[in-house]
């Protein structure tokens, strides 16, 4: 038998995270937006973001929605694992009340 340890408070830090980029991945559409070409160094960079925003937008929703359903997952993940080491607490538990 082996044992499986689960660090549950990193895999909720990790959904957390996880969420955090899928807002950002909805709330800028494209990532120089605020920024003058001056902030950006050059405007050569700015019409590099203006052309990458193009084709940002076309992808960024499913890959927002792939970010945001592998911090459902990790934060299911932990719920499940704490859920299981409660039963099987009490369960130990149980048992040792009935030696």
């Amino acid at each position: 038998m082996s044992d499986l340890k689960a660090d549950t408070t990193l895999i909720r830090e990790c959904s957390d995270r996880l969420q955090r980029v899928y807002d950002e991945f909805t709330n800028r559409p494209n990532p120089a937006d605020g920024y003058s070409p001056a902030e950006l160094g050059h405007p050569k960079i700015s019409g590099a973001f203006d052309e990458f925003s193009d084709n940002w937008k076309l992808h960024r929703q499913e890959l927002a929605e792939k970010i945001r359903t592998l911090g459902i997952i990790t934060q299911d993940a932990a719920d499940s694992y704490d859920g299981i080491d409660t039963d099987l607490a009490a369960a130990l538990h149980t048992a040792g009340e009935g030696q």
